[in-house]
């Protein structure tokens, strides 16, 4: 081969070498590229509560399987969502129980409008009204309801030959029957602030729901207000006049206002009280003890017969979705399932019915709520004004009123009052700052930076080398913001996180993250990446195949975790399934399992707190 041609291949090799080399380069992505993509193909669900990530979160991202949806508990609080929106982390779809529009208008400029959508147009127009902003537009729908009314003990009623209520007057003739017995006819637990509220507006529902009622509930509702409003003078007085016949007429003291849940239903299991209000699952947990029980409607005093129901959740939707058609027709879609038959049956109590305001869930009633079926389907479900204001003014008011300390008249006027009056400015200081936000994204190569800085700070509280946690343990709200004590508390999952501390072998930390990471019966069992677990001090290696995981390696300090270590280890994870997923077996106690809120809050109360940097500890292949 002669020089020239020599020179003629090195030539074109170098340029094939050289080509292939650019062509490698413009194809691959850096780690940022992917990130980035990763984060616009996920969509954000915060739920309310950790009891929709077992069951109902797994269902709607099975119907949707080519759609990274990301579940992450938040809080049943709409200070929580305000706060997220202030600092820019605002999720791509949002749910909250605790709710009123009054309290949800701040954000009412960042949510989409959902008034011409699908999902809209079947709700019932008699409860979709109560989700319509003045200008006519609607941010928030509501699922199935929560039903609440009166639980009744049949059999005492035979038993004492005494007739079942009909109305409201002989609702009255049998608590005062029951008296002349020496048993209580009716009695609740107006310790608590919802009872005292239900029970306000429950008798006056079919005023409250007249044309007068829902102007007031608008105006009161309307983001666009910039002055508080009060009651109204046409429908309000009326319904302290109801309360206060209802205290007269069923014996109401000051002693029921120290009564609990377990305090009213056990005199109920002892046959010392006919009726209570309560929820409709008290009808099946009382059959299921033996007892004939059976749920009522209110009886309202002009004869109509009304339901209370609160919507288990109300959902809305992030308006940075428009900015994105792709994106956006992707949320309306996990939206559409989040509502569907299927869905809504995965979210209600045992025991419950799916009473749903859309018109696209049919109407099955089991034989626990079969007494109140004409109630359903005249669609008498009183949806309850739950703004914070009227949770805590009605708390103060209802109690004094059957306490005897205020009249009818007296109790409007001081809860008017206390709706008009300025709030004063919250003086809370800030417990903890964070410098910089972190993605709570679930990325491939690394994990959740979010869920990372969490772990990894509650690691050094906990003092241990290795902690372990399930998905559900962290909201992800870790932003660049100055958190009070409140905010600061709701960085962590507010349903029942408990810690476990225990000192193991490296044969027996494998098996434990092996619990966290593939499922184990009784325990968590991860549906989609971002339900996988979050580690600190060590990293793992993890396979997805087919919705399932299987975990392939571990390692510690940068080494393949040996069998012979010894490490303390805190693994974190709901009461009901910490002992599924952390056999008492495994490792020696390190001491008794305690609430992470209350760790956590004293670590953030005292104002010195700081957090760790995040870790890449998961790669998923």
């Amino acid at each position: 081969m002669n020089k020239r041609t020599r020179h003629r291949l090195v030539s074109a090799l170098f340029a094939l070498v050289v080509g292939l080399s650019l062509l490698t380069g413009c194809g691959a992505k850096s780690p940022e590229q992917v990130e980035k993509q990763e984060d616009a193909q996920t969509i954000q669900v915060y739920l309310w509560s950790t009891s929709l990530y077992g069951i109902y979160a797994p269902y709607v991202q099975s119907q949707l399987p080519d759609v990274n949806i990301e579940f992450i508990v938040g809080n049943n609080d709409l200070d929580f969502y305000k706060f997220l929106q202030q600092n820019g982390g605002l999720p791509d779809i949002i749910t909250c129980c605790r709710f009123s529009l009054h309290d949800a208008a701040p954000l009412k400029d960042s949510l989409m409008n959902l008034a011409m959508t699908n999902e809209a147009g079947a709700v019932y127009n008699t409860y979709l009204n109560s989700f319509k902003n003045e200008d006519g537009s609607v941010n928030w729908l509501p699922v199935c309801a929560d039903a609440h009314g009166f639980v009744v003990n049949r059999s005492l009623f035979e038993q004492y030959d005494i007739p079942l209520p009909t109305d409201y007057a002989s609702f009255v003739s049998a608590c005062q029957a029951f008296e002349a017995l020496g048993i209580r006819g009716f009695t609740a637990d107006y310790t608590y602030d919802y009872t005292c509220m239900e029970t306000l507006q429950g008798l006056s529902a079919a005023e409250l729901t007249t044309t007068e009622g829902r102007k007031w509930r608008t105006a009161y509702s309307d983001p666009a207000s910039t002055v508080r409003v009060g009651l109204d003078d046409a429908v309000w007085p009326g319904a302290f006049e109801r309360m206060a016949q209802f205290i007269q007429d069923t014996s109401l003291t000051a002693d029921d206002l120290a009564l609990n849940y377990d305090d009213v239903t056990g005199m109920f299991r002892n046959g010392e009280v006919a009726m209570y209000f309560g929820s409709s699952a008290g009808v099946k947990m009382f059959q299921d003890e033996g007892i004939d029980t059976i749920f009522m409607p209110f009886f309202s005093q002009n004869g109509e017969k009304w339901i209370m129901t609160t919507p288990y959740f109300q959902v809305a939707l992030n308006r940075d979705l428009e900015q994105d058609t792709a994106r956006r027709e992707i949320a309306m879609k996990v939206l559409n399932v989040m509502l569907s038959e299927e869905a809504q049956n995965r979210i209600v109590a045992d025991g419950q019915d799916v009473l749903s305001y859309s018109q696209n869930v049919p109407l099955r009633l089991t034989e626990y709520m079969k007494d109140v079926r004409d109630v359903v389907e005249e669609n008498h479900m009183y949806i309850r004004i739950a703004s914070n204001d009227f949770f805590a003014v009605s708390k103060d008011v209802v109690s004094k009123m059957i306490a005897g300390e205020y009249t009818a008249k007296q109790a409007y006027r001081a809860f008017n009052a206390q709706l008009l009056a300025e709030e004063e400015p919250a003086a809370d200081e800030p417990v903890l700052t964070s410098g910089k936000s972190y993605s709570n994204v679930f990325h491939a190569n690394g994990g959740n930076a979010a869920f990372s800085v969490m772990a990894n700070t509650l690691r050094g509280v906990y003092g241990t080398d290795v902690l372990l946690a399930t998905a559900n343990s962290f909201t992800g709200s870790v932003l660049k913001a100055d958190y009070t004590q409140k905010m600061a508390d709701s960085m962590i999952m507010p349903n029942g996180l408990m810690s476990r501390q225990r000192t193991m072998t490296g044969a027996e930390l494998k098996e434990t993250v092996r619990a966290y990471v593939e499922g184990c019966e009784g325990g968590f069992v991860p549906f989609n990446r971002g339900s996988l677990p979050i580690v600190s001090g060590i990293a793992v290696e993890v396979k997805e195949a087919s919705g399932s995981y299987t975990l392939t390696g571990i390692t510690r300090n940068g080494q393949p975790l040996r069998d012979d270590d010894t490490v303390t280890v805190t693994c974190l994870a709901a009461e009901k399934q910490m002992e599924a997923m952390l056999a008492s077996g495994s490792g020696v106690s390190a001491g008794e399992d305690t609430w992470v809120k209350n760790t956590w809050r004293d670590h953030v109360s005292g104002g010195g707190a700081a957090l760790a940097e995040p870790e890449n500890y998961m790669t998923l292949r």
